[in-house]
């Protein structure tokens, strides 16, 4: 069965949860049903398409435009694909400016890197290390994000 669309008691679309969340939504009584699928129940309740909450909920969206976005190993690898040091598969990220040394965990401070450039650059500057960044760490662009 498909997840179960959650509407905010002003109709708005909130996201989805799965069958059992839902179900679990209606015993507690903060959802109620507003499309079911026909002739299928769940006990005593109807087996819901989509539900709405009973009381407003105030969402507060992790983006909006005008901010970066969360700075995580993830997405240091999506936004770099290789390691920033030799070319190859990037399976970690590196601090440019070592923590130690007062580096923060940042955009503009984090690389995606290979294990091995990783260790070998370690506790170090990659200058102090004799290795050069073949990208310049940046923030990633939203503007394709939709607006909040």
């Amino acid at each position: 069965m498909a997840d179960v669309l959650v509407l905010n008691a002003g109709y708005e679309p909130l996201h989805r949860v799965s069958v059992r969340h839902a179900i679990h939504m209606l015993v507690r009584k903060v959802a109620v049903v507003e499309e079911s699928v026909v002739g299928r129940t769940f006990g005593p309740y109807p087996m819901p398409r989509v539900l709405r909450l009973v009381r407003y909920v105030t969402m507060r969206w992790r983006y909006r435009r005008d901010q970066a976005p969360a700075c995580t190993k993830a997405g240091v690898r999506a936004r770099d694909g290789r390691c920033a040091y030799c070319g190859g598969a990037a399976d970690t990220v590196d601090h440019v400016l070592p923590r130690s040394r007062g580096g923060a965990s940042s955009w503009l401070n984090l690389v995606a890197a290979c294990a091995d450039c990783n260790a070998r650059k370690a506790d170090r500057t990659p200058q102090e290390a004799g290795m050069e960044l073949r990208l310049v760490p940046h923030v990633p662009d939203l503007s394709w994000r939709p607006a909040a």
